[in-house]
């Protein structure tokens, strides 16, 4: 046995295929179980090899890395199937980036084996502590990915992910890599006893954090109020990507939303719109397009919609993708612009140089997006709601969300999730948006071009939804009240709090083992 897990080849091999099945936990298979397999036997690979050099240690995570995000990012490479210019790229793009991902797990198990790793408790909190470390800083280094964390195959079981509310992702991600970790002491001759008392204790903490969930959803029932004097529709359009490329289309786009919003001239509606419904029109050419809205929606319609915003700073000229507020004449009540915007998809790094050769940014026209300063809440205009502005990628980063949660009662989540074909990308996506409404204790709208469209309350519950195939209108007639979350006081402090208790528990162990 020993010799085949210590063979030249299979040491490349198998933590790419480990990478490869533990993938397929996360959404839309959500094969969960498979977690308490792959994980058990990463670190029962690791502790076989990593004395042989620490370069083997670090191509062993390397190489489950590169297994684990060319499996669950592949689609990223759709979206460079639009233009010609790209269609080079799609090679380097579904190996390099899954190459580059990995090399945050290469350094995990790499910091691993600097310690003395032996079949005990203290080897899976060490390697849970190292890995959910390295996650929290891929979602932060060079702005951030904190896509696809393991944490997230856990989003269909929602009595167990209540806990986000007071713990954040970061900290259940951490906790959900020891759980899966656990049966490796499954491989130790040693300490029965402790064996069965430890995965019994897993078992407990299971039920528990379970019944937790399910009297958190049990109790906010009650949290329910009814939207009186308005109501909320999400428009899910699904007008195909292709046709942001053919020109002076933009009235039969208009006519098809308005035709799908069906406004009713005496109820007070606001109708929330996708981003990037109208690609490459800003602002002042859709006022262009005024007397169509005039005649469709009345003074007691307010649109919500994502748009290009142009503004001229220090001789220069600034574009924006912008989410904003218009009444029906199209005035301007509230805008906010996209803090976190996708490289190479919304701008291009290093453009002078890139340039040169041709290429430009992936999303439609050719300057980048130029990054907005801030985030505030935005007032409905009715009944004193107010809302968090979120565009599109902007929805997956936990802890970002924290310093406005008192200020709102929903987050908007508009996105165009078009740019991930019909591949598992708008699942992915969508699963992060259940974590943010749990963690923030907010009933979350999400209006998507193509992509899930939804009305998720503040237990992640998913209300309404239509598919990423589907066009529709979802309406909304209620909502929960909540102020704040234990999370959204404190944020990602907390995950270092448990980190510290992690290594107090490590500390303890190894003083005890010793006497």
């Amino acid at each position: 046995m020993k010799s085949i897990l210590t063979h030249k080849l299979l040491i490349y091999v198998i933590p790419f295929f480990l990478g490869v099945f533990t993938s397929f936990s996360l959404p839309p298979y959500s094969f969960l179980i498979i977690n308490f397999i792959t994980f058990p036997f990463l670190l029962f690979f690791l502790i076989y090899n990593f004395k042989k050099s620490k370069w083997i240690s670090f191509k062993i995570g390397w190489l489950f890395g590169f297994g684990y995000f060319i499996s669950n990012l592949y689609w990223i490479t759709h979206s460079l199937t639009f233009e010609e210019i790209f269609k080079p790229l799609i090679p380097f793009a579904l190996i390099l980036i899954p190459l580059f991902l990995g090399i945050f797990y290469g350094f995990g198990t790499l910091i691993c084996s600097f310690f003395n790793l032996e079949k005990n408790f203290s080897t899976v909190l060490i390697f849970a502590i190292i890995f959910s470390v390295i996650e929290y800083i891929r979602g932060f280094i060079l702005g951030g990915f904190p896509w696809n964390m393991i944490a997230y195959s856990w989003v269909n079981y929602l009595n167990s992910i209540q806990v986000l509310s007071l713990i954040g992702t970061y900290s259940f991600n951490l906790i959900s890599i020891t759980i899966f970790s656990l049966p490796f002491l499954l491989f130790s001759k040693k300490e029965i006893k402790l064996k069965i008392f430890l995965l019994l204790f897993l078992l407990f903490i299971l039920i528990c954090n379970g019944f937790y969930g399910h009297l958190k959803i049990k109790k906010n029932e009650k949290l329910y109020t009814e939207l009186k004097d308005f109501k909320i529709k999400i428009i899910s359009p699904k007008i195909s990507i292709d046709r942001f490329f053919q020109p002076d289309n933009e009235a039969i786009i208009i006519k098809e939303l308005i035709e799908l919003s069906n406004p009713n001239a005496l109820q007070n509606t606001i109708f929330v719109f996708p981003e990037a419904a109208l690609a490459g029109v800003n602002l002042d050419k859709l006022r262009s397009f005024k007397k169509i809205f005039l005649k469709s929606y009345s003074e007691k319609h307010k649109i919500i919609m994502g748009i290009n915003t142009q503004k001229k700073i220090e001789n220069s000229s600034k574009v924006y993708n912008s989410m904003v507020v218009l009444d029906n004449k199209l005035n301007l009540i509230s805008e906010y612009n996209k803090i976190k915007l996708v490289p190479f998809g919304e701008f291009l790094p290093f453009e002078d140089f890139f340039k040169k050769f041709g290429l430009k940014k992936i999303s439609y026209g050719y300057q980048s997006f130029s990054p907005g300063n801030d985030r505030k809440s935005i007032s409905f205009g009715f009944k004193n709601l107010n809302f968090i502005p979120l565009i599109c990628y902007e929805i997956i980063y936990s802890g970002k969300v924290s310093l406005l949660s008192n200020e709102a009662d929903f987050i908007i989540n508009i996105s165009e999730d078009g740019w991930f074909g019909e591949s598992i990308g708008p699942h992915q996506h969508f699963s992060h948006t259940i974590f943010r409404a749990i963690e923030e204790g907010k009933n979350i709208i999400r209006s998507t071009n193509n992509g899930i469209s939804a009305y998720i309350d503040i237990n992640g519950i998913v209300i309404s939804k239509l598919e990423s195939t589907k066009k529709g209108v979802i309406e909304i007639n209620n909502y929960k009240k909540f102020n704040e979350t234990l999370f959204s006081k404190f944020g990602n402090k907390i995950f270092f709090y448990i980190l510290l208790f992690y290594v107090v528990t490590i500390f303890l162990i190894k003083r005890w083992e010793n006497k």
